[in-house]
């Protein structure tokens, strides 16, 4: 592995290449990572897959309040098989629990909630992230069916958004990148991004360094990115 560390990753990715990408957190780890970053009152929009994981992160004292599109507010951690309400889900049709002062309300309103700026920070998956804060989640190229759906309208109204995504393709290619090369769903708007690796900031010619998970070094984090990375000041 150490022999590759460095060398830019080239389209067909070397097997050492492949293994520093699978490095690190774990995919609840890099959620509860990520959910250190609510702050306390902050009203949180969780995305379909990794982001959903952020509701089992024990926050302690702080009170952050998880919306869902379908419209559940102030929803808990994912159920067990056995103790769910089959008529309760979330974004990703999980189900979940609710917390004191919880509400169901009508899919429109929540998408009122959305596009009126309520949103505090939203946490989407992502297929692509690039330097510039431009994320790309929507549409594999040459993939048919499906839309952008209501990621466009989170990007656009959303105060926060911070991306959740594994920082290698199963090939091994990187996902944080100088540019995206699929088709983008927001420009400029990603503010962190959590991946296996680590906490990574848009520099807008690279990515900053916050911090490195476990057994992660910056030079391995280097050779699994697409892009600059630097300390982070």
């Amino acid at each position: 592995m150490s022999e590759n560390i460095g060398r830019p990753i080239q389209a067909s990715a070397p097997e050492s290449a492949s293994a520093i990408g699978r490095q690190g957190w774990d995919r609840q780890q890099m959620a509860d990572r990520l959910a250190q970053e609510f702050q306390d009152g902050w009203i949180v929009n969780l995305g379909v897959g990794i982001p959903t994981l952020c509701s089992n992160t024990d926050i302690g004292d702080r009170d952050i309040i998880y919306h869902a599109e379908n419209g559940v507010i102030g929803y808990g951690p994912v159920l067990p098989a056995g103790q769910e309400d089959l008529h309760l889900v979330n974004a990703g049709g999980q189900n979940v629990s609710l917390n004191p002062g919880a509400a169901i309300i009508h899919h429109a309103d929540s998408f009122a909630i959305i596009r009126s700026g309520r949103i505090d920070v939203t946490v989407m998956g992502a297929y692509e992230v690039a330097a510039n804060g431009d994320f790309a989640n929507w549409k594999v190229g040459g993939a048919k069916g499906g839309g952008i759906g209501g990621a466009m309208d989170l990007a656009a109204c959303a105060r926060r958004v911070f991306i959740i995504l594994e920082h290698s393709t199963r090939k091994g290619e990187p996902r944080l990148l100088r540019d995206c090369a699929l088709p983008v769903t927001a420009r400029g708007v990603v503010t962190l991004v959590a991946t296996n690796l680590g906490l990574f900031a848009p520099t807008g010619d690279g990515f900053a360094v916050r911090e490195l998970a476990p057994g992660v070094t910056f030079e391995a984090a280097q050779a699994a990115t697409g892009a600059p990375l630097t300390e982070f000041s």
